[in-house]
This record gives C-alpha cells, sequence and structure tokens, in this order.
C-alpha cells in the first residue's frame, strides 16, 4: 500500500535564542506543497533566500550542523530536522528570522509538541522511500567512528558512545522503529562536558548557552570557587554537581540520555538525504561531521541505484498524452529540428517520450546515405528534448522558456538505429530542479533494447517575450 506525502495543517511558531549565536530568533512551520521536502527560509535577509535541507548544502560541522545556500546559513538545525522526521512528515518550509534555529530545552520535544498540537494533512501525491539495498558503511579510523546502513523494512536506530570518561562511561541506545522518536528520543537533551564548556565560556562560542539547555558532565575534581564562578556566569544562587556525575541544574530523564540524544542527531543529520530512509542504522561514536559524510555516502547510493532501474517496455504505438502539436506549444523547435513526435508519460520527475526514425530525414541525404543510420548526435538531441518538456512544464508559460545544455556525461550508443525503428525516450531527475538547473538520466530503446544512455545537466532561460502584431 502505497503511502502519502504529509504536511502539517496551518503555520505554527516557537521563539527562543540560538545556543550558539544567543541571538533572539522565531522558527514558523508552514505548509508546504506536494514534493517540496523540507526548506529553511531567512525572513530577515533580502529577498527571503531559501536554503534546501541538503547533505550537499552542509558547510560547518563543528558545533552543530549548519546549511548554506544562496548567500544565506541557518544553523544547529539538526534537532528541527529530526522533529519533523520523527513526525512523519514530507514537505514543510521552515522560516526563520535569524541565523540560527532557537536551542529550546537542548531537545526536539517542544518542536515535535508544536507539530503535534497543529496537526498533520495528507497529501495526494505518493512518498518515495529510499530502502537501503545492501550494507552501507563508513568509517573514522582515528576518532574510531563506525556506522553501517543494513536492510530493512522499517527505519531502526541503535547508536553507542564512549568517551573514555568514568563519569558518562560507554552508553547504548536505540529505537525499532521511527514511530517510537516522540517517546523515546525527542525530549533527550545535548550535552558537553565540563572542560568543553569553559572552553566555550572563555571563547564566547555559546552566547546563548544556559543551564536550562545542557546536560553538563563534570570529568574532572572542581573547586567550590569554580562552581561558585559558574553559578555567577549562569546566574544561579548554586551550583553543585549531582551524584551522577552532572551539574545539578538538571536531573536525567533518561540513565542513557546523553546516547538518545546523539541518536535524535543522527535522525536529523540523515533527514537531509532528503528521502525517507528504511534500513537499519548502526553507529559507534557518531558526531555531526561523521553523520553528515554518511549521509552523502547514502544520496551516492540513491543516484547510483536510479541509474541500475530496470527499464520498463513501452509501446511506441500508445495513445499520446501530448501530440506533435501540443508538443510545439512546449519546445520552440521546428521541422527539420523537432525530434519529439509525442509524450506517453509526464510526472514531476520524469517523462517519456518517442522519436520515429523514418527513411525521410533530411540528415539521411548526407549521413551515410548508403548505409543509413540515426546519427548518435542526434540521439542525444531527442533525448535532450524529451528531457526539455520535463523540465519546461515546470513553469507556466514555457512558450518564454528556452532550455540550453550544460553539461552531457556518460553516453553510451550501444545499438545501432536504423529508419523504421521507434525510439521510446525516458529520462528521470537525479535530484530536484534547483534554480532552474535540471540534472537527468536519459535511457532510449528500441523495443527491448537499450540503444543509448546519457546523463544531461540543462539550464532553462527566460526569453524576452514577443511584442504583440501591431
Amino acid at each position: 500500500m502505497n503511502v502519502r506525502q504529509k504536511t502539517i495543517k496551518q503555520e505554527i511558531s516557537a521563539s527562543g535564542v540560538g545556543l550558539h549565536t544567543g541571538a533572539n530568533v522565531t522558527l514558523t512551520f508552514c505548509p508546504a506543497p506536494e514534493n517540496h521536502g523540507f526548506k529553511f527560509q531567512r525572513i530577515d535577509l533580502d529577498g527571503h533566500p531559501i536554503i534546501e535541507a541538503d547533505a550537499d548544502n552542509v558547510t560547518d560541522t563543528s558545533r552543530g550542523t549548519t546549511i548554506t545556500q544562496n548567500g544565506a546559513s541557518v544553523s544547529t538545525v539538526e534537532h528541527v530536522m529530526a522533529s519533523l522526521i520523527g513526525m512523519d512528515l514530507d514537505n514543510v518550509l521552515i522560516k526563520l528570522d535569524g541565523p540560527e534555529t532557537p536551542i529550546m530545552d537542548g531537545s526536539s520535544i517542544q518542536f515535535v509538541d508544536l507539530l503535534e498540537e497543529v496537526g498533520t494533512v495528507e497529501q495526494n501525491a505518493d512518498r518515495e522511500y529510499f530502502t537501503i539495498p545492501h550494507n552501507i558503511t563508513y568509517t573514522e579510523e582515528d576518532r574510531k567512528v563506525e556506522i553501517v546502513a543494513m536492510p530493512l523494512d522499517d527505519y531502526r536506530f541503535t547508536c553507542m558512545i564512549d568517551y573514555n570518561s568514568p563519569v558518562l562511561g560507554s552508553q547504548h541506545a536505540g529505537i525499532n522503529t521511527i514511530a517510537e522518536f516522540k517517546k523515546e528520543i525527542a525530549s533527550c537533551r545535548t550535552f558537553c562536558f565540563l572542560h568543553e564548556l569553559e572552553y566555550q565560556l572563555s571563547h564566547n562560542l555559546i552566547k546563548g548557552g544556559d543551564l536550562n539547555n545542557a546536560i553538563v558532565i563534570v570529568d574532572k575534581e572542581v573547586t567550590k570557587d569554580e562552581l561558585n564562578h559558574l553559578a555567577k556566569l549562569f546566574n544561579r544562587e548554586d551550583i553543585d554537581v549531582a551524584p551522577q556525575g552532572i551539574l545539578n541544574n538538571m536531573e536525567l530523564r533518561y540513565q542513557n540520555e546523553p546516547a538518545r540524544h546523539k541518536l535524535l542527531d543522527m535522525i536529523g543529520d540523515l533527514a537531509l538525504v532528503g528521502m525517507h530512509l528504511k534500513g537499519h542504522i548502526m553507529a559507534a561514536r557518531p558526531g555531526h561531521a561523521a553523520n553528515v559524510a554518511f549521509a552523502k555516502k547514502i544520496k551516492a547510493a540513491i543516484k547510483k541505484e536510479k541509474n541500475k532501474k530496470v527499464q520498463k517496455v513501452y509501446d511506441p504505438g500508445a495513445k499520446a498524452l501530448f501530440d506533435v502539436v501540443k508538443i510545439m506549444e512546449i519546445l520552440p523547435h521546428r521541422q527539420p529540428f523537432l525530434f519529439v513526435d509525442k509524450i506517453l508519460e509526464l510526472s514531476k520527475n520524469h517523462v517519456v517520450g518517442v522519436k520515429n526514425v523514418t527513411m525521410n530525414e533530411e540528415f539521411f541525404k548526407g549521413h551515410f546515405p548508403g548505409a543509413p543510420v540515426f546519427p548518435g548526435v542526434l540521439q542525444i538531441e531527442a533525448m535532450a528534448q524529451v528531457g526539455g518538456i520535463l523540465v519546461l512544464c515546470t513553469v507556466p508559460d514555457p512558450e518564454n522558456y528556452l532550455t540550453y545544455f550544460l553539461k552531457i556525461d556518460n553516453v553510451r550508443f550501444r545499438a545501432q538505429v536504423l529508419p523504421g525503428d521507434s525510439i521510446v525516450f525516458r529520462c528521470d531527475l537525479l535530484e530536484p530542479i534547483r534554480r532552474g538547473i535540471a540534472q537527468m538520466k536519459g535511457v532510449g530503446m528500441v523495443g527491448e533494447k537499450i540503444v543509448v544512455e546519457a546523463e544531461m545537466m540543462a539550464q532553462i532561460s527566460k526569453v524576452k517575450q514577443a511584442e504583440p502584431a501591431q
């Protein structure tokens, strides 16, 4: 049974301070259309730039995960991203009037409560999952980091942390399914060691830090004077060390709360893959840098699997979705350089078109006239024109746009195409269209045989609309 995409019913906001910047910020979750995904918007900047929540946009992982695009950045996105995945959402726009998400209590629970309060709505488009096809591994020998994703028809996590700390020790956490996120993981707060806190305070790196939004693990002997100094910094009357080896500013919600929070961070960082996952993720000593590197490995596996898809065999004589008249309303090409006769299928992510090869084509007069073969460069042109239909149909006025090649890669000609053949071209987006740039995998088939394939990058550019006749 197909699962439908989901968004939220209406806007809802939360305000707080950024942990590292100390800036007051309001975050607003907004409904978004199908296939939108998760995107942030900096409404405090000119032009209100959009930053897509994508691993390829990560620019810093030193003290949280920062994403950057279109000249704008958003820091500490992982707790927000974890709440969106944990609440089983697909399409949300997150508006911010500052450079960092609010830290709240150091967990995801307040974001989860907001999303639950506003409610979700099912959309018409089906959700696309990436099911881990085989073991995908990532290691960092120097940090003893190991992460593996294994095939599973669910989304399961197991996490282990070990900081060689006599206080923290080795801890494990896990959930059997992402549906357990709210109950088992969402409320688990970020943590740091006392020596890290002192360093960050001395270097003014946690301007929004407060003892209400982090567990502080005391991993060394501390004097009463040091504790009094911390109390003064955080406007507390008294600070001491609790029996569990943490500052007595708060009580642990779980004995293994630090390990659970690391699992929360992983869920948030892996949301930057851009697709719901099915698999069992096991991690030892993960961190933001490793999580993002692993997310990029999964993205590479997704691209590879898309390229390996078994090709469906289409009937070139099937009823057209677009006939040649409709095609000429979209494409600027005309005879003898229009190489698409009809479109059979069109969605947001793929298009299928047909080119009928006949002996009366103009180019056969000079291209191997004694042994006519459909030129390979024109096969690529035909494929590109089919892909152009997909890209141009994303704008309301395609007649005012032109499509230009930026790059062609991995071209393979696997068999000759002769007069009388009908080539069925299928073009699939390798990733969402961004700023009018589309990356596609194209395959051309004659019957059940693949005759040509290529990866293409193209951009649509708006041209000046013609003046009306006087």
